[in-house]
């Protein structure tokens, strides 16, 4: 099991290489389905093939796609697991924390207008 500090270093590194919107961008293309690199390279015709793929490493360094080598060509595919763990750890918790907060204010708006 990861320590906390695994944990948060891991998360850093998930935040980070969504913090920019080209990565988010070739996130939102293998969303759908897996592409090669040259389908991404040439889907950001406003950048250099280079820079595009220093974008796809730091993706990769966060785990949030994977590569593998058909023939001569090497497929990206997404990797859902450290979103789903974002999702757990941040989103979810204050999901239900705002969830309550909302119940905590129904019940008192229901107590007084009964006053």
């Amino acid at each position: 099991m990861a320590s906390p500090v695994d944990e948060d270093e891991r998360d850093d590194t998930v935040f980070k290489a969504l913090a920019n919107s080209t990565r988010r961008r070739i996130l939102d293309m293998l969303r759908d389905e897996p592409r090669t690199t040259g389908e991404v390279c040439a889907a950001f015709s406003d950048l250099d093939r280079t820079t595009v793929l220093q974008h796809i490493r730091v993706l990769e360094r966060a785990e949030l796609i994977g590569g593998r080598r058909v023939g001569r060509t090497r497929q990206l595919a997404l990797a859902p697991l450290p979103i789903k763990r974002i999702h757990d750890r941040w989103i979810g918790e204050y999901t239900r924390a705002a969830v309550g907060l909302l119940a905590d204010l129904d019940v008192q708006a229901g107590s007084t207008m009964k006053s």
